[in-house]
């Protein structure tokens, strides 16, 4: 097996091991349904969702909701971006298109 396939598999593996938590799976699902992958609003910017809206959608905790996103960000399934006291989340939709391209990959 090539490095380079080997690399790909870890990164798929850490993809896939953040969105195994259910409440990372949710709040996946949340911004999926929220923020349209490339899609540009008219401030140029991606759709996004503040964190605020997230967190009266769930059932936990705000320091629970953090760590989720932090997971969630650091698999670089979501991008994160600071506005003054607020935090917009948005998939990222390279690596959504990556895993896409997974599973329609013909072996």
């Amino acid at each position: 097996m090539s490095n380079c396939r080997t690399i790909n598999l870890d990164r798929h593996a850490r993809i896939f091991k953040a969105l195994s938590n259910p409440h990372r799976l949710e709040i996946f699902t949340i911004l999926t349904g929220c923020c349209e992958p490339g899609t540009l609003c008219s401030t140029d910017k991606m759709l996004s969702c503040c964190v605020g809206d997230l967190d009266s959608q769930l059932s936990i905790a705000s320091s629970t909701l953090s760590h989720h996103l932090k997971e969630l960000n650091h698999a670089g399934l979501i991008e994160m971006q600071r506005e003054g006291k607020q935090i917009f989340c948005s998939i990222n939709p390279s690596t959504l298109a990556e895993v896409t391209a997974l599973f329609s990959t013909r072996r």
